[in-house]
């Protein structure tokens, strides 16, 4: 089955079959499947037509999902920056936007890097 260009992986449940498409999380996905009338038991690879076209039409009609949610959030993000905020500007730097922390667990956002003293170190074979 495929939803918005995404295939969905055959072999899972339909709840979390369904949040491999980007904006379907676990509890859209359980909202849809209720909405379609169809059994959350229900596997992908198990999905009658009528069932597979009741969830694409549901979703198209209720949800911005994958490109077109994509483009709103870069938009977003776009904006903020071309204004100045304060979070345009925590994002063009890549730093956390929601007021976390930066001393220290900001790893996420900054990138993995580690630069104290026993982390990247060899161990010097001995003779």
């Amino acid at each position: 089955m495929r939803i918005a260009g995404i295939t969905l992986p055959e072999n899972k449940r339909m709840p979390f079959a369904l949040t491999a498409v980007y904006g379907i999380g676990r509890p859209r996905a359980l909202w849809l499947l209720k909405e379609a009338k169809v059994a959350i038991t229900t596997k992908a690879k198990d999905l009658t037509a009528d069932e597979e076209a009741r969830l694409r039409k549901i979703i198209e009609d209720n949800f911005k999902i994958e490109g077109e949610l994509k483009r709103e959030v870069s938009g977003n993000i776009k904006r903020l920056r071309d204004i100045k905020a304060y979070r345009g500007v925590r994002h063009s730097r890549r730093l956390p936007v929601r007021g976390q922390r930066t001393k220290t667990n900001s790893r996420t956002v900054r990138g993995n890097i580690r630069k104290t003293m026993g982390s990247g170190r060899r161990t010097v074979e001995k003779t």
